[in-house]
């Protein structure tokens, strides 16, 4: 009888598609699925956006980056959201420690504080940003037109990346294994760095790419506060809407494919690093 039950399927379950795959056919349609919804909303337009952008050939392509008010708009963008990227993983890190490690009067409120950047329309950011830092500013600090509005712009907008990509993982830590590290001997700089930093390496490096990524493509924040000023405080997606209105769609391209570029390898660079921590740790 059990020769007979070889090479058959018991009811209700689905083999392999494949011999060592661990998938089924209604996951290999699930799969299926979700490859081509994946590919509507991001393979197909960003495939598009690169034969627009090369179309006219690669001498067109270097000219449309390398115009004098394009490049200096995609230097400012680029330096910009590093800058900010590099605050948010250490000011993001250090406001997810006092969340999930303090407790304190006012915290929940602080939580809710955080993710307005979240919910708030971004050009209602740039009127608020405006109204505290530009002319009239009661702050008494003037900043509107120039490239330091850019920095507030994407510190603004990006500040709850970071918190949030390494809370829920702090959140996890056991708080056992850091009392161990300080019973053998280990001091606080080493426990954070050897026990502490590995675990939280990838969430921060989540939290860093999303940050980067959220600045080179802001645009509403910065339409009130930057005042797009050519070489001073023009930013790259400016610049491509600005080849959009002029006619130019294969200049709009360009640059968006060479943003899409930086972000790739910031994003690729981020995930060697955290990689390296890690296995450090």
């Amino acid at each position: 009888m059990s020769d007979t039950l070889v090479g058959q399927e018991r009811p209700g379950v689905s083999r392999p598609l494949l011999s060592g795959s661990t998938l089924t056919r209604v996951s290999g349609l699930g799969l299926g699925v979700t490859m081509l919804w994946f590919s509507l909303l991001v393979l197909i337009p960003l495939a598009a956006i690169i034969v627009t952008a090369v179309e006219g050939g690669w001498a067109n392509f270097w000219l449309a980056i390398t115009n004098e008010q394009t490049a200096h708009a995609i230097r400012l963008t680029v330096t910009a959201a590093l800058v900010v990227t590099l605050i948010n993983v250490v000011i993001g890190t250090a406001i997810a420690w006092v969340l999930v490690r303090d407790r304190f009067f006012g915290k929940g409120v602080l939580e809710i504080i955080i993710d307005i950047p979240f919910a708030l329309p971004t050009i209602v950011a740039g009127l608020v940003l405006l109204s505290l830092y530009g002319k009239d500013s009661p702050l008494g600090i003037h900043i509107a037109n120039t490239q330091w509005s850019v920095f507030l712009a994407f510190l603004f907008v990006t500040l709850p990346f970071v918190v949030r990509a390494v809370q829920p993982v702090l959140e996890e830590l056991d708080i056992e294994v850091e009392e161990a590290a300080a019973s053998l001997g280990a001091s606080r700089f080493t426990t954070f760095r050897r026990v502490i930093l590995p675990a939280l390496a990838p969430a921060i490096a989540a939290g860093a790419a999303l940050s980067f990524a959220r600045a080179v493509g802001e645009y509403g924040s910065l339409v009130l506060l930057s005042g797009n000023l050519p070489f001073t405080s023009e930013v790259a997606s400016v610049r491509i809407l600005g080849a959009i209105e002029n006619d130019n769609p294969g200049a709009a391209a360009s640059i968006a494919t060479l943003l899409l570029v930086v972000s790739l390898l910031v994003i690729v660079t981020l995930d060697i690093i955290q990689r390296r921590v890690a296995r450090r740790g």
